[in-house]
């Protein structure tokens, strides 16, 4: 925060040669500093011994940032005059420039055990205090400094500095009543104060109060300030189009005033309006326009990493991030930035240590403490479980439990138990069968998004005919190699289990398969998987899934699209199971995902026609929904449903149902762990 100090100009018209030295006092008090070093400087070549001189000088280069010269300047006066308190004065606010605080504030309170009522006294100890972040006896030496002096200016001043101090402390422990209150005490005395003015919109921000955060930043006079604090407000609220809109404004006005400050402030926002429209090509035309004008404006580096973020470049990001850094290691976009791409490569460790950072530099930060929670819930342990009904047009019914723990030992590595089982009966032909798995698992990362993912287990299953225990698992590595595009590829083996016919014969599927998904800047994305798989009994099957996407709407998540599929088999065995030697399927698709206060939904329905073999056309149709709700930040249950007649599933003519609840409850607060910093 910084504080306005007051320049108490103790050294006019005390002593001898007033008259001489008035064009030095005029550039002291018109902020003239340079100008008064030169002044006082020249009249000391001529009177080296002239007190007044010797303090003007002093103030001149501690005003003009020569900050240590000053102090030592004073320190030499004040042993050749120990008992002046004018000296002393002058001394204290060097202390104050140099950031001596503690020093400061010891001194000051000698100072007014003399002269309890001097103002300069009263006022430079409000302002140590305020520095030292002892804001409520900051509040009351300012106070009576205000008695002594009844509106002055410069105390009424630091009292505002230190109300939103104050009050800035109170928002990062969210006591957010009495930030309030403060903000609104500044606001008598400086009713369109935009320092007081910007915190309060902040807290209702913070809140979520849209409308009272929409009123602070229309009673703005600053017109820039208010459209771009209007069009946070809107981003804030989802409402990315208005966002723009205001940004555009704020643009408009800014640049009619020709203050470059302003049309800094006004274009930044504007590109982040257009990142938050996914108006990537224009967002990156308007950084390298911003750059081009203002060379030497630090925001543009920002802008530029956050167009990395949202365009998927997560690589660039960092480096510009890091650059960044080099230059101010406080900088808290660099840090909390770093730390979000870090996170988005996959870099835990990385990530929570410049979380951390940010903390230290920034403390109580919202964002940055949500950041480390977010990465301590990811490596905590976590049980999964999953309990289902399932019943199809074919008289078959099944019940299925599952259970998983995951247990991570360290940001790269976790291994992950699983045990489920299963029972399905033909309600016509009594039939019925049980399957029991047990797995152990474990999870890697090679390289950033890089990770190797591995499965081994058993599977029991008494049919009616028949009695068994055999080997599945999997293997799996799934990457990033791209921006904006993932891939799969792997093996796994499993137990064709649909029915009990199907358990009995004892068919194992060996699935080779590669997946592949390529997304864009322009919300168009495509998908495709091919699976491979060798049955045990010699049966060979070819299945094709690819899928061409369109998102038009980012909050909630709406998607659609159209589907094809395409399936094989080496051998036609209807009798056992659905193996056609030529099966496809289009469809077009629409997929919702959305979150709203502690609940969590998502519905895909898809619609359209098969072929089977070179018959006919028949149609299709699938729908699936999911509804979760934290009941604590460690413990969510939901339930989901589906239903398909998509004939791949067993036959033409099927329909399939399934019912399901689940639950997931992370077992401690932090990891097991300690993670690097």
């Amino acid at each position: 925060m910084k504080l306005v100090l007051t320049i108490v100009l103790l050294c006019i018209g005390i002593y001898g040669h007033s008259q001489e030295m008035e064009t030095g006092f005029t550039y002291l008090e018109t902020g003239q500093y340079q100008k008064a070093e030169h002044f006082f400087e020249a009249v000391l070549q001529e009177y080296p011994s002239n007190k007044t001189a010797r303090l003007c000088y002093g103030r001149a280069i501690g005003l003009h940032d020569k900050t240590q010269e000053a102090k030592a300047w004073f320190t030499s006066l004040k042993s050749d005059y120990p008992t002046d308190f004018e000296v002393a004065l002058n001394y204290a606010e060097a202390l104050l420039w140099n950031n001596d605080y503690q020093e400061a504030a010891t001194f000051y309170k000698v100072l007014l055990t003399e002269q309890p009522e001097s103002f300069s006294a009263l006022l430079g100890y409000a302002n140590t205090l305020s520095n030292l972040k002892t804001y409520d006896k900051a509040l009351i030496y300012v106070n009576k400094a205000l008695e002594v002096q009844p509106g002055n200016a410069n105390a009424t001043n630091s009292r505002k500095y230190i109300r939103l101090g104050k009050a800035s402390a109170h928002m990062q422990e969210e006591a957010f009543g009495v930030a309030i209150n403060l903000l609104n005490e500044n606001m008598v005395d400086f009713p369109t104060d935009k320092d007081s003015q910007s915190l309060l919109a902040n807290i209702y921000l913070f809140q979520k109060e849209y409308e009272k955060a929409t009123t602070v930043y229309t009673a703005m006079t600053d017109s820039v300030a208010s459209y771009t604090g209007r069009s946070l407000v809107a981003h804030t609220n989802h409402k990315e189009k208005e966002a723009l809109s205001l940004a555009k404004n704020a643009v408009t006005i800014a640049v009619k005033t020709t203050d470059s400050t302003k049309i800094v402030i006004a274009k930044e926002r504007y590109i982040q309006a257009l990142l938050w429209n996914g108006k990537y090509a224009e967002a990156r035309i308007a950084i390298t326009q911003l750059s081009e004008a203002f060379p030497e404006n630090t925001k543009t580096a920002s802008l530029l990493a956050t167009y990395g973020m949202y365009t998927g470049n997560f690589k660039k990001s960092i480096a510009t991030y890091e650059k960044m850094l080099a230059k101010d290691s406080t900088s808290f976009d660099g840090n909390l930035g770093i730390a979000n791409a870090y996170r988005a490569q996959g870099n835990l460790t990385k990530a929570y240590r410049y979380a951390q950072k940010t903390l230290q530099f920034y403390p109580n930060q919202k964002d940055a403490k949500g950041l480390i929670k977010t990465i301590e819930n990811t490596l905590s342990p976590v049980v999964h479980t999953n309990t289902s009904y399932t019943v199809d047009n074919g008289n078959n019914e099944a019940y299925a439990i599952m259970a998983r723990v995951t247990i991570p030992f360290s940001e790269r590595f976790k291994t992950f138990a699983q045990y489920g089982y299963r029972t399905t009966e033909n309600t016509v032909s009594q039939q019925m069968a049980y399957n029991t798995t047990l797995g152990l698992g474990a999870h890697y990362r090679l390289l950033n998004n890089t990770w190797v993912e591995s499965t081994l287990g058993f599977v029991k299953a008494n049919a009616p005919s028949n009695e068994y225990t055999d080997v599945n698992g999997s293997l799996f590595i799934t990457s990033r190699p791209l921006p904006l595009q993932y891939l799969k590829v792997g093996y796994s083996r499993e137990l064709q289990n649909f029915n009990a016919s199907l358990i009995d014969e004892k068919i194992f599927m060996n699935n080779y398969t590669l997946n592949y998904n390529m997304g864009t800047n322009f919300n168009l994305g495509w998908y495709t998987g091919y699976t491979y798989t060798s049955q045990t009994d010699g049966n060979t099957r070819n299945l094709l899934f690819t899928s061409l996407y369109y998102t038009f709407t980012k909050r909630p998540v709406l998607k659609g699209g159209i589907n094809y599929q395409f399936l094989s088999f080496k051998n036609q065995v209807p009798t056992l199971y659905f193996s056609p030697s030529k099966y496809q399927a289009l469809e077009a698709f629409l997929d919702l995902q959305g979150k709203k206060n502690n609940w969590t939904y998502s519905a895909n329905v898809a619609g359209g026609y098969q072929f089977i073999e070179n018959n006919s056309a028949t149609s299709l149709f699938r729908a699936e929904a999911k509804l979760t709700y934290d009941l604590t930040g460690r413990f969510q249950v939901g339930g989901y449903g589906k239903y398909s007649t998509i004939a791949s599933e067993t036959a033409a003519g099927f329909e399939f149902t399934e019912i399901g609840v689940k639950l997931r409850w992370q077992l401690t607060k932090k990891p097991l762990f300690k993670i690097e910093k």
